[in-house]
């Protein structure tokens, strides 16, 4: 935000909490002239109740008031778990360190005292506002942080350590609601004679070019995709038995095989090898080793594709 424009409208209103009825609408007159939207309480009790309803990063709050002081309220506040920090302000009429001191140690950030001077509260506005969106900022960071950690730096797809994590919820998932569980493994054919013959460069290309060619294959949002290593690819097919998967792995199959992929060192075409594990689960209680045994299983059969000949797919039921 544009410090020198700070007249502006605001994505969020204040909350304040003041019991004296001329204090509280001259309050509410300054924040709405400098472009915030205003909700009032008349205590603290009252703007605790409107709190937790509600977003509200910045309280401005009386110190004293019946039912609960601004003292209380800022411990309750604080009290309650957040996703988002919430600047508080408290409005005393008594400046002395002992006050000052009390009042910061229950939560406040800041303190004024009454009667406010608007352009005071104007300068306190602004810092609380830098703190939020510094706050916001971070959050974003610590977000695409988490986002990156997540995904397979060269493809774009999810990755091994997302896999491991995503494949045991699936499971959980999949015995509370007793539906079928799939896993496609698959891995590119001859992908070294690939890197020997065009360079690592144009091998890079080729299993950017497969996995996009797969994630545009499987079910938007319900299906997923990760890179398990190398030239080593699994799709988790959830609520999908093992005919189901056949299908889906066929069709995968295909699609790689008809797809070019055009790189400095010419058009370049390849065929991957599909093993499919299924897994249905039985009356029993949850089992969250089935995740090893349905990636050990999917890993043998395309082995075993490998072995007939490659460009194929096996599937077998866990």
């Amino acid at each position: 935000m544009n410090e020198d424009n700070f007249q502006t409208s605001h994505p969020f209103p204040i909350l304040i909490a003041e019991d004296n009825l001329l204090l509280r609408k001259i309050l509410e007159g300054h924040l709405r002239e400098i472009g915030y939207d205003v909700v009032a309480a008349t205590n603290g009790r009252e703007a605790l109740a409107m709190f937790a309803k509600g977003y509200y990063p910045i309280i401005i709050t009386d110190w004293v008031m019946p039912e609960m002081d601004g003292v209380q309220l800022c411990r309750a506040v604080r009290s309650i778990s957040l996703d988002h920090y919430t600047y508080i302000i408290l409005l005393t009429s008594q400046d002395s360190r002992e006050n000052i001191i009390k009042g910061l140690e229950a939560g406040a950030d800041e303190y004024l005292v009454k009667p406010v001077d608007p352009a005071e509260l104007t300068v306190r506005l602004k810092t609380a506002r830098r703190i939020i969106d510094l706050e916001g900022s971070l959050k974003q960071s610590m977000e695409e942080i988490r986002r990156l950690s997540m995904r397979d730096p060269l493809t774009g797809v999810y990755n091994r350590r997302y896999l491991d994590d995503r494949l045991v919820q699936e499971l959980k998932r999949t015995f509370r609601y007793e539906r079928p569980l799939s896993l496609i493994m698959f891995d590119i054919d001859h992908f070294k004679k690939v890197n020997d013959t065009h360079g690592h460069h144009a091998g890079d290309q080729v299993l950017r070019g497969c996995a996009e060619c797969v994630r545009h294959g499987i079910r938007e949002n319900i299906d997923w995709l990760a890179r398990y290593g190398g030239e080593e690819f699994i799709v988790v097919l959830p609520e999908t038995d093992l005919s189901g998967a056949l299908v889906v792995a066929e069709r995968l199959r295909r699609q790689i095989e008809a797809h070019a992929v055009e790189t400095r060192q010419g058009t370049i075409t390849v065929t991957a090898s599909f093993g499919v594990a299924s897994f249905t689960p039985p009356d029993q209680t949850e089992d969250l080793a089935v995740a090893e045994s349905l990636v050990e299983c999917a890993d043998n059969l395309l082995y075993v594709a490998k072995g007939e000949g490659r460009n194929r797919v096996k599937g077998a039921e866990l």
